[in-house]
């Protein structure tokens, strides 16, 4: 089965999405997997021949007003507040529903059934070397957990490299991307910002046990308290990406780097071994544990 490397970043704009981007790109063959279904971008850099798309639902509640006898036991047993009784109908507010099916089980006259509710939808598709499978969330759900659970779905089993481009920060969703990654990047700013937010999501992943390492993004002369950061908690840095002119200008036109400029190229090359090399040497001691 192949590696799956997870790339986080504490905050949206640090460069997660042009490093996973351009790892998937450089590997021989490989999977692009964007969880980031809120606002998913990856695919306007790979510009992917889309040979499927599948709607993903969740379960509602769905309330037969003629059996319900305002008993209130659904209302009582939702932990999220997502039903309430005014003392003459049930109200459903779907908004902070997690779908658990649970007010339909306790209901003791069968009057609480469930539909399906469409919150977005996966689409894949293939560009050059890479097979992109992209979610896309619909404008004003709540969680896009469900997608993200669809994603891996349609990618477990391949042999492939699968490079998972994360939501920003720390949240459920963040932890749902990352769970079954072999090998977690961090990609972080040069700046106290940049570090408060580095500290955060490398808390997250070191909770989770995964061997992790950092990429410093924009970097110029001068303090790097992102850098700093790493030094002292002892985070391997991986790559140091510098504050690029020619780089900005290829990614803002919405290319790849290692497509275009054998420079890139070889930076990303050496990049994606670090990481293999890393992941098997940490594979290799927990064994030894």
């Amino acid at each position: 089965m192949g590696m799956k490397i997870a790339v986080l970043s504490g905050k949206g704009g640090t460069g997660k999405t042009l490093v996973s981007v351009n790892l998937a790109a450089v590997a021989e063959k490989s999977i692009y997997v964007d969880c980031d279904v809120e606002e998913p971008n990856g695919h306007l850099f790979f510009k992917p021949e889309f040979t499927g798309k599948e709607s993903v639902s969740v379960k509602m509640p769905l309330v037969d007003a003629q059996k319900c006898t305002g008993c209130r036991k659904c209302v009582d047993f939702c932990m999220f507040n997502a039903l309430a009784h005014t003392g003459k109908e049930l109200l459903i507010f779907e908004e902070v529903c997690h779908s658990c099916g649970g007010c339909s089980l306790v209901c003791p006259v069968g009057a609480m059934s469930e539909k399906d509710k469409i919150t977005g939808e996966v689409r894949m598709g293939v560009s050059g070397n890479v097979s992109v499978f992209t979610g896309m969330l619909n404008i004003g759900e709540a969680s896009g957990i469900p997608l993200i659970k669809k994603l891996f779905k349609e990618t477990r089993g391949r042999e492939e490299l699968i490079l998972i481009d994360c939501p920003p920060g720390s949240a459920c969703i963040v932890m749902e991307s990352i769970k079954d990654a072999d090998y977690c990047l961090l990609v972080a700013e040069p700046s106290v910002f940049g570090a408060h937010n580095l500290e955060m999501v490398e808390e997250l992943v070191s909770l989770f046990g995964k061997p992790h390492g950092v990429v410093l993004n924009k970097c110029q002369q001068g303090e790097n308290p992102s850098e700093e950061f790493c030094r002292r908690m002892g985070v391997k840095i991986l790559a140091s990406i510098p504050y690029d002119k020619k780089l900005g200008e290829i990614n803002s036109n919405g290319l790849i780097l290692v497509r275009e400029d054998d420079v890139f190229r070889e930076m990303f090359l050496k990049l994606l071994d670090k990481i293999k090399e890393d992941a098997c040497h940490e594979a290799a001691f927990n064994t030894q544990r």
